[in-house]
């Protein structure tokens, strides 16, 4: 495990099941100034969608217990029901970031049912961390394609890009 406390955080999250968590990694996120037109036209947030063997070995999409705590905290909606992961793609943790944009490149659809609600609006796309942004970038793709508007994005953390300096 490294050695930050965001880090660890995530890791408890996902992969230990500590979903209680949630709630104050969004309180953390919630703290994020957004310009006031940002604010006020976002129409609802998006977690982004695991495979459905991920879901079903994790029994949870951590994406989606943020999103559920910062809808409380913004009072706006949480749509989980117009992304979903079309492919189950292999975990990017140990892909190089050329390697992350193949690997999730057209994993991402929106079910025809919910692109009419899509059209010109305002999305937030959650998700715990962004590391090269492939995963967000396929997940825009697709909701853009689908008549979305404008996409922000959230995430709990940044994994650390390999020209970072790194101080203790």
């Amino acid at each position: 495990m490294g050695t930050g406390t965001g880090e660890e955080i995530v890791y408890a999250l996902k992969y230990e099941g500590w979903t209680r968590v949630a709630p104050e990694m969004a309180v953390r996120m919630a703290r994020v100034s957004w310009l006031a037109d940002v604010v006020e036209e976002r129409a609802a947030l998006v977690p982004v969608p695991l495979s459905s063997r991920r879901l079903r070995e994790r029994g949870f999409n951590q994406s989606t217990h943020i999103a559920m705590a910062l809808a409380r905290l913004w009072t706006i909606p949480v749509w989980e029901d117009v992304l979903e992961r079309t492919s189950s793609s292999r975990s990017q943790t140990r892909l190089t970031p050329g390697e992350r944009l193949t690997n999730v490149a057209g994993a991402f659809a929106v079910p025809s049912r919910r692109s009419k609600v899509l059209r010109g609006t305002h999305l937030v796309l959650v998700d715990d961390v962004v590391t090269t942004g492939a995963t967000l970038k396929a997940s825009a793709s697709a909701l853009f394609a689908a008549g979305a508007r404008t996409l922000s994005y959230m995430t709990f953390g940044r994994a650390p890009a390999s020209g970072d300096r790194l101080t203790r």
